[in-house]
């Protein structure tokens, strides 16, 4: 089978490896061309461009970038004719993979959406499109099976692949001990900061985050930045003033510029699973923090009139996956004007200090990996794949 696979983010390129593994191990002539990331180009295939060219987030980011955008669009939609796939797999992005979407369907090609656009969130009107031009949509959060049932679609949902993928990390990982000897950290309490993948995320957050560090009552603590897959360490260098740290299957060689606050790379699990607390930018990693069980609070902010008009248009109470998919607040958001230093600070201090509510936290957490699903997902997802064809 000739898969054609698009993902726009990193947390959609960590999504088509774990699914093009899966459908390698159930289809020995699987065939892969796709435009992703670096864990995508691991498992093997053809990789015609690499999602951050085109990455953008915020509407008024997507009109500075409209003409790259409608160049790359066309490039893609020409590959997939001269490439003639037997399925086009789409990975969310839908402001470029709607757009494909329809052109795959007109061409006669069968058209699968892997991590469903999350209009339950906004823009609803896109269900039409998935209704029109894709022939299977899955999903991998408990709550959008009834949504789109409700709207005239039969989800795939086999749970969330994350899960086997974080545990078998988790599995490997050092020892505590090892793990900050490793990294060059000394023996006191970690707070890990994730501020994003996108560059406005990661300037968004930098101030807040610089004024953690330097916060008397945190001295007891010390502050470790993860990086995200595919940002420049000289991003961190300049936002951070943060030193870099690999892990030795990404050691480099030659000095780096020192910084304050470390930065580690490739460990982004292992930085969670040994934390005591966490400031998480909302997305992915804010649901990979709680499958981990990291007490976090989430910090988000962007544009203030890309917030403004966002804000408007949002049609759920919460940001946050892991908050959508319980219905309640399992950890606080700090949005925008509310994602002050001072209120990070007081957040990040009750994490730490006061256990009945971490213990709390932590309860939920464990209903909320009952809640999406069993081990063996990504298999699981392949089977449905293939026998959809």
């Amino acid at each position: 089978m000739k898969y054609y696979l698009i993902a726009g983010e990193a947390s959609g390129d960590l999504h088509g490896s774990l699914l093009m593994q899966a459908l390698s191990a159930r289809d020995p002539q699987a065939r892969f061309r796709f435009r992703g990331g670096e864990k995508m180009e691991t498992v093997g295939g053809e990789k015609v461009c690499d999602y951050r060219d085109t990455a953008v987030m915020g509407i008024v980011e997507v009109i500075a970038k409209a003409g790259a955008l409608k160049r790359s669009i066309s490039t893609c939609m020409a590959d997939i004719e001269r490439w003639r796939p037997d399925v086009v797999i789409l990975i969310d992005y839908p402001g470029f993979n709607l757009k494909i979407a329809r052109f795959s369907h007109g061409m006669g090609f069968k058209v699968f959406y892997y991590i469903a656009p999350k209009v339950w969130a906004s823009r609803e009107g896109r269900v039409k499109q998935l209704q029109l031009y894709v022939d299977r949509l899955f999903v991998i959060f408990p709550f959008e099976v009834e949504w789109f049932r409700n709207r005239g679609i039969e989800p795939v949902y086999e749970g969330n692949p994350l899960v086997d993928h974080i545990d078998a990390v988790l599995a490997a990982a050092p020892s505590r001990e090892e793990f900050l000897s490793g990294n060059g950290l000394d023996s006191r309490p970690v707070i890990a900061l994730l501020p994003g993948s996108r560059l406005q995320e990661i300037k968004f957050l930098s101030q807040r985050f610089r004024a953690l560090a330097s916060d008397p009552k945190f001295a007891d603590y010390q502050f470790v930045i993860a990086a995200a897959p595919g940002v420049d360490p000289a991003i961190y260098e300049k936002y951070f003033g943060g030193s870099s740290r690999r892990s030795s299957s990404q050691a480099v060689s030659g000095k780096r510029p020192e910084c304050r606050i470390p930065v580690i790379y490739g460990q982004t699990y292992e930085l969670l699973h040994f934390c005591s607390a966490a400031a998480v930018a909302s997305g992915t990693a804010s649901f990979e923090a709680a499958v981990i069980g990291a007490p976090q609070v989430v910090c988000y902010g962007m544009n203030p009139l890309t917030w403004r008009i966002a804000i408007s248009i949002l049609k759920v109470p919460y940001v946050s996956l892991a908050n959508l998919i319980m219905g309640r607040l399992i950890f606080k958001e700090l949005l925008q004007d509310a994602c002050t230093p001072a209120a990070v600070a007081d957040e990040l201090l009750r994490l730490t200090s006061d256990s009945d509510y971490r213990d709390g936290m932590l309860q939920l957490y464990a209903a909320l990996r009952q809640q999406v699903g069993p081990c063996g997902s990504a298999t699981r997802i392949a089977d449905a794949i293939k026998s959809s064809i």
